[in-house]
Formats: C-alpha cells, structure tokens, sequence
C-alpha cells in the first residue's frame, strides 16, 4: 500500500517509537553525536552495518533487514509486528487519498482492532459523538464490494472524501450518514464513483 520507507524515515520512525530525540536517540546507541544521524536525513549517508546494529543492540525489537534495507517489517516479533499501526497525525478527510506520499509519525498497538493499515486523525464534526473530532481512526482497506451497511468507513470518491455511516441507497448508489443528522445532510453517491474504501476498525477517542 505505501511506499518502502528511505533511510531516514525508517530511522525516523525508530526514534518516534522510542519516543526520544535525535540527539538523546544518538548517545542512546552510543553515537558520540547526532551528526552522524543527520548525515542519513541530509541524504549524504546511507544506514551503516554499524549503525544498524548498534540500533538493534538497544532496540531488539527492530528487525535489522528492515533498518538497513526497508524490506520486510520493522518489529522481528510477530506478536508485536502484527500489532503496529502506522499512525499519520493528519486530518484523515484531507490527507487519506494521497497516503502513499506520506511517512508514518509513528506507531501505534492496538491488539482489539485486529488488522488495520494505518490510523489518522478525524477532525471533522459530522460524525457528532460517535467519532468526536480530534479521534484517532484505526482504518483497513476494503473493496467496494465488501461494504456492510450501517457501519463506519472512509469513503474516496473522485469529487469528496468523508467518513461517514454507510447505507445502501438505490440500486447502483450509496448514502452516506452523518453521526450528526440535525447539522449534516445525507450524501447520495453512485458506486462508480468510489475509488477507495478503509473500514474504520477502531476508534481511539481522546478526553479534552
């Protein structure tokens, strides 16, 4: 679905996982400056064998093909790898249709919610209080087909992208609801103008 990460982002994501700095993340592994690491951003260094297994000497949860090369996953552990959610700190409605040219800000675990591909930030306010803004939406990609009425997904089409409740209209059409009915009209939409659908699997709904 998205594309392999480069050097940095794959660092990058280690170092958001860990919830550190670059430079604290740096004298973690035993760097003696974080220079080192912004060599890699600056695209003027690759990731080293050292570097690498410095990281997994810390961090043996990062799989060490995927540090060096961004192929496979970045846990080793399937019971932890399974479990990770590329979570991108974006409005969900604005950013979702081009998700391919984004890098993850970091990972998130949430076992209940099964398999998802990615998880955004919901910022809107049609969905009232089922999906209050500023909710984090665990997503998975789903064909057209696979829809369940009266369920919550994000839906692409080529003139908008909303989440909303979806229902079966007229034959060949779809009606999207709105959590807040009083505020926000149903949309009408025709099957072929869905180019994607993401399932919303779970919601982690955040306390002002």
């Amino acid at each position: 679905m998205r594309e392999k990460q480069n050097n940095w982002q794959r660092i990058e994501a280690v170092i958001k996982w860990a919830n550190m700095t670059t430079n604290y993340f740096a004298r973690y592994i035993g760097l003696a400056r974080g220079e080192n690491l912004y060599q890699i951003k600056r695209g003027n260094n690759g990731i080293s064998l050292d570097v690498a297994d410095r990281i997994v000497a810390k961090f043996p949860q990062i799989d060490k093909l995927w540090r060096l090369t961004g192929e496979g996953q970045m846990f080793a552990d399937a019971r932890v790898r399974g479990a990770q959610i590329p979570f991108y700190d974006v409005d969900v409605e604005r950013e979702i249709a081009g998700v391919v040219r984004l890098s993850a800000d970091g990972y998130l675990v949430a076992p209940p919610a099964g398999e998802c591909d990615l998880a955004m930030v919901y910022a809107g306010r049609a969905m009232g209080s089922l999906v209050p803004p500023g909710t984090v939406v665990l997503l998975k990609a789903v064909e057209r087909e696979a829809i369940i009425p009266g369920e919550e997904y994000v839906v692409i089409c080529r003139k908008i992208v909303t989440l909303r409740i979806v229902r079966s209209a007229a034959k060949g059409k779809y009606r999207l609801v709105a959590g807040n009915r009083e505020d926000f009209d149903d949309i009408v939409v025709d099957a072929d103008e869905i180019v994607a659908v993401y399932k919303v699997k779970g919601k982690l709904i955040v306390n002002s």
